[in-house]
């Protein structure tokens, strides 16, 4: 195997694809890491786990002052890549009507215009159109910091031959993004950080686009603020729903870092799942200290070396049978471990809602959920138990259509259930309220309906 022509092979396609310098030079960084074949493995026996952390529940009102004192020097920066088609959906996934008709974008707009806090979305080339036409409607966002910036995309590289995979029947899915830990080359590439920084911003709080439980809270600021941290990671209590996801670690010497499950082996997986062990998740809302972050840009010529993340898939995800490849990722996450002095602080689960399924939709367009005067997202204060365990048959409900159409006048009350099982395929009238542990199951081929205003209270 030639692997200067292979290299060869992918700056050429990069640059007739107009790929920046700087992402070109990242992509040649970790695909030399491949063909090195390092481990991306993060073993169990070179970390320790991580016993406690400060708690966002306990700051003190005068870091909360701090925090009101600095929002003036805060972006409000998320990502807005992901267009949901695990759920049906074929636009970006932030314009999906989540509450009181109002979209994630929606409420993010507003949530930013409450604070007079600058909104940018990083956006993919799928999702820029649809979602700076929804901002139309908030002209006074529109200033003198761009509403967005595009992540970068990348050769997929075929498994086979390692060079990059051709697919003519549709050339776009020969690209893939390279993570989310992109957004911080796309930074760069895109001025925006010296934007912010010629403009007298200093600090970025970073989230999922689908996450409505983050915004901007002004004691976590105050927090990062006092001690004047390069990096801050939320993390909350990891349960049995996260053992699949990222969980906050430590090395030996003490420093912070994110182990993905990537980044785990066969052997390590059954500690890596462990809850008890490895207690705090990544939530992926994160604080950015912008002339921190240009600094380390700087010393490592925009080469950060996060730690690289193989994927083995296929070039088209819908046929099994398309030739096999492998996407390079990074997770902006793993920053954490580039600072001595960064901190991870653990926060409430309601800082943590993101909607990756219909189980999530329809807790979060329930009575589970309301907004406060700001448009954060706030448990119902007559919840006072853990939050529902959801369970909705994927064959009637995982697409937000097919899941519309059985909720016609919108879902039913879960402030008093405990658990939700639906098995087959049932319609809801309006106003319907379920209490306890309800499992409803219709083993027919035709649909079953649900009178508007029933009430039905499981064990």
């Amino acid at each position: 195997m030639n692997t200067i022509k292979n290299l060869a092979l992918f700056v050429k396609k990069m640059k007739q694809a107009q790929s920046p310098e700087v992402v070109i030079n990242v992509f040649e960084y970790y695909y030399n890491h491949l063909l090195a074949e390092k481990s991306n493995f993060i073993c169990e026996v070179d970390i320790k786990r991580v016993e406690t952390l400060p708690d966002a529940e306990q700051i003190s009102e005068k870091l909360q002052e701090t925090g009101q004192q600095a929002l003036s020097k805060v972006v409000l920066l998320k990502l807005n890549g992901g267009l949901g088609t695990s759920m049906g959906l074929d636009k970006a996934k932030s314009l999906l009507t989540i509450k009181d008709d109002l979209t994630f974008l929606d409420i993010i707009a507003r949530q930013a215009l409450r604070i007079s806090t600058p909104l940018v979305l990083m956006n993919s080339f799928n999702t820029r159109d649809d979602s700076l036409a929804l901002l139309k409607k908030y002209p006074d966002l529109w200033g003198n910091i761009p509403l967005d910036f595009l992540q970068h995309k990348i050769p997929k590289i075929a498994q086979e031959t390692l060079t990059p995979v051709s697919w003519p029947r549709n050339p776009a899915l020969e690209w893939c993004p390279p993570g989310h830990g992109d957004i911080y080359p796309s930074l760069i590439t895109s001025n925006l950080l010296e934007l912010l920084l010629e403009n007298g911003y200093e600090y970025a709080f970073v989230s999922n686009a689908d996450n409505l439980g983050a915004s901007i809270n002004k004691a976590i600021l105050g927090y990062f603020v006092h001690d004047n941290l390069p990096f801050m990671m939320e993390v909350t209590d990891r349960t049995e729903a996260d053992k699949k996801g990222g969980h906050l670690a430590q090395r030996p010497d003490g420093q912070l870092l994110l182990r993905e499950s990537a980044q785990c082996s066969a052997e390590d997986t059954s500690s890596f799942q462990n809850i008890s062990r490895h207690k705090y998740f990544n939530t992926n809302n994160l604080w950015l200290n912008l002339p921190a972050l240009k600094a380390i840009l700087d010393r490592k010529n925009n080469i950060l070396g996060l730690p690289m993340i193989c994927n083995a898939k296929t070039v088209d995800p819908r046929e099994a049978d398309s030739t096999p490849v492998y996407q390079l990722e990074t997770a902006m996450g793993s920053m954490i471990e580039l600072f001595e002095d960064a901190q991870a602080i653990r926060v409430p689960r309601t800082r943590f809602a993101p909607v990756k399924t219909t189980n999530d939709l329809i807790a979060i367009r329930s009575d589970l959920y309301d907004f406060d005067q700001n448009y954060n997202v706030v448990l119902n204060p007559h919840r006072d138990t853990p939050l529902p365990t959801i369970s909705l048959d994927p064959t009637y409900y995982k697409r937000v259509n097919d899941f519309e159409a059985r909720f016609p006048d919108g879902v039913p009350s879960l402030v008093a259930c405990q658990q939700l099982t639906i098995k087959g395929d049932i319609k809801f009238g309006g106003q319907v309220i379920l209490k306890g542990n309800v499992t409803l199951v219709n083993e027919t081929a035709r649909q079953r309906y649900i009178e508007a205003g029933t009430v039905i209270i499981g064990e």
